[in-house]
């Protein structure tokens, strides 16, 4: 079967994209001797891991659903860490992880009982605890994806840690989105300059996701340069990176047909079998306008529309793009890159049908195979 020859819409994702990915990240690692572990918020495709787990094992979770899925399909190698556990929680945290980072002082403090408490249990399998801290360096634009805005929830200020807290072994920040290694350079600066002092005191430093590696024209090599430079600073501690975005960028893309034109106000709108606030809900956050394969460089002078979704949302639109041609229904668009951070959030709002998910080796490939098709059952079930 060809990706041609399925009914749309569907997401489709390419084996050989994701191998290149990860064989960029691989390099990465060794090069510069650290860990890099993949973190689900951004793909949860467990149909997939099969493929990462040749490359990489060890995952980052913040839910016991990720890390029940990573334990189940990945491996053992789990680093977890959730704005807030709770007495209900935190015991499955301790069983299933191998470094457990705690948000605040005072997390730390309410559960470091029961962690030391299972460590003196479980000498083979103990639990590495850390604490995430805040550097307050703003390197990302979109105030939704900044972790370092002021007032955040997310970790310990330098002013919170007067003392060290006794027990913690490693520091954790988080503080890029979809960034480059020269953002990277700035926050690592801001890192050191406000808990450098601390780092004499831990075994390891999780620098947190964000860093995409594999965007072309990222550069690896002051990545590597960096972060050895750190190492060399700070010999003996172990290097954690967890990047989301990273390991599918650009690995798969949702497949559409348009289904009706229509114009009012002199503006043309195609609309779609798939829906931006359902299907590709980062669109709308971020915002950001994806590129469609089948489009031109904006042009007035050509057909050009807006697309809309397939929802009663009124606002379930984005565009504009230009086609050499005008559209017409039955015409299929290709949204490019709808892998990380598409399928782990979408919706099933106004009961639209989600996208069936399919599985290709590469582009040319005749042989994609349908991993998951949803039905009125998948919709039903969410409800009660």
């Amino acid at each position: 079967m060809k990706v041609k020859d399925i009914a749309t819409p569907f997401y489709v994702v390419y084996e050989n994209r994701i191998e290149r990915n990860l064989k960029l990240i691989s390099d990465v690692s060794r090069r510069a001797d650290i860990k890099i572990i993949m973190a689900f918020k951004a793909n949860a495709m467990w149909k997939t891991f099969p493929i990462v787990a040749k490359y990489c094992k060890a995952f980052t979770a913040s839910s016991l659903n990720e890390l029940r899925l990573g334990l189940e399909y990945l491996g053992s190698d789990a680093h977890s860490y959730c704005p807030a556990y709770t007495d209900q929680t935190i015991d499955e945290y301790l069983e299933g992880s191998t470094h457990l980072t705690f948000n605040s002082i005072s997390q730390w403090e309410r559960f470091a009982g029961r962690l030391q408490d299972y460590n003196r249990a479980n000498p083979d399998k103990r639990v590495s605890p850390g604490l995430r801290v805040n550097p307050k360096c703003s390197v990302i634009e979109t105030d939704l994806y900044n972790p370092a805005l002021p007032g955040s929830r997310f970790g310990a200020s330098a002013a919170q840690l007067t003392t060290f807290p006794d027990g913690i072994e490693g520091l954790h920040f988080h503080a890029l989105c979809e960034s480059t290694s020269y953002d990277l350079e700035k926050v690592l600066e801001a890192f050191e300059d406000q808990f450098g002092h601390l780092l004499d005191k831990i075994k390891w430093v999780n620098m947190g996701g964000g860093h995409l590696m594999t965007r072309e024209g990222y550069d690896t090599d002051h990545l590597v340069k960096l972060l050895k430079s750190f190492k060399k600073r700070h010999a003996g501690i172990e290097v954690i990176l967890e990047p989301g975005s990273a390991f599918m960028w650009r690995t798969g893309d949702l497949i559409t047909s348009v289904v009706d034109t229509i114009e009012n106000d002199g503006i043309k709108t195609a609309i779609v079998d798939v829906s931006f606030a359902c299907h590709m809900p980062d669109t709308l956050e971020m915002p950001y306008q994806p590129a469609i394969s089948e489009s031109v460089e904006a042009d007035s002078s050509k057909p050009t529309y807006r697309l809309g979704g397939n929802s009663c949302l009124s606002g379930d639109y984005m565009g504009d793009w230009s086609f050499d041609k005008p559209l017409k229904a039955g015409d299929r668009l290709t949204l490019e890159d709808m892998n990380h951070y598409t399928t782990v959030k979408t919706t099933m709002f106004n009961g639209i049908s989600h996208p069936a998910i399919v599985l290709a080796s590469s582009e040319e490939a005749d042989d994609c195979r349908i991993l998951r098709e949803f039905t009125y059952e998948d919709y039903k079930n969410r409800m009660c």
